[in-house]
């Protein structure tokens, strides 16, 4: 049998639906329904097909590695391993330029003349401001009255420009699984998002996520903080638009 056949056959044998297999797994529907048609499109990959392979088969009682030496088989092997030092190793040698002493002469004398031309700056401008003032008082007119401040020196608000996209940041507060779409159920995102790691997404109306698991993420929406949905819940589905966050 093939390896969505076995998955198929094995889940009906341990007497579990594929919805209950999804609660478990936290893995889509519409993706074991896939594999258990050996498409493995759905997965995101190969890494994330392996890892969705093992999850059911320990969810329905089977040992799972045989089925990922047959998918690897299957597609073009098991990734090899790389060494630490091919890992770090630069692909062309990078030069590295000689550190030059600074130039503490040069500093002194530009530092000099900028403190000369600020001195003869001070002076020619006393000296205007006192000459209009003199012509003032012997013309006996009043001076002129100081301008009023503009609206943006007053601290008068500024109508905030409309935005243009979505703007969505997600932050794991643990692992789980997350899917992301954009416009048009464009897939932005989809696979396991690791404790510590920040992910942005955007687009120009709409920004809907799928969470395995309430309360694992923290959520910031066009620029505002909306924290963890769905603590101690399950699967969370929610949708942000350009205005205030609306929860689909």
């Amino acid at each position: 049998m093939s390896i969505g056949e076995t998955l198929a056959e094995e889940r009906q044998r341990a007497g579990l639906s594929v919805t209950q297999v999804s609660l478990q797994t936290r893995i889509r529907e519409t993706v074991i329904r896939g594999m258990e048609a050996d498409d493995f499109s759905l997965c995101g990959g190969n890494f994330y097909a392996r890892g969705h392979i093992r999850s059911i088969s320990r969810v329905i009682g089977i040992d799972p590695e045989p089925l990922v030496a047959e998918f690897d088989a299957a597609h073009g092997g098991a990734p090899q391993p790389v060494s630490a030092v091919s890992a770090f190793e630069p692909e062309q040698p990078v030069a590295f330029r000689e550190r030059k002493a600074p130039n503490w002469s040069a500093a002194m004398a530009l530092a000099l003349a900028l403190v000369v031309i600020y001195g003869v700056v001070q002076v020619v401008g006393h000296d205007g401001g006192r000459e209009q003032r003199t012509a003032q008082q012997v013309a006996g007119t009043p001076a002129p009255p100081s301008p009023k401040p503009s609206a943006s020196q007053s601290g008068a608000p500024v109508a905030e420009a409309p935005r243009t996209k979505v703007e969505v940041r997600v932050e794991a507060k643990r692992t789980t699984w997350l899917n992301v779409m954009g416009d048009q159920g464009r897939t932005l995102f989809i696979g396991t998002l690791h404790k510590g790691e920040e992910k942005d997404f955007s687009a120009k109306k709409k920004v809907k996520l799928v969470i395995g698991v309430g309360g694992s993420v923290n959520l910031t929406v066009n620029g505002k903080d909306i924290g963890s949905p769905g603590k101690g819940k399950g699967v969370q589905r929610l949708s942000f638009d350009r205005q205030d966050p609306e929860h689909a």
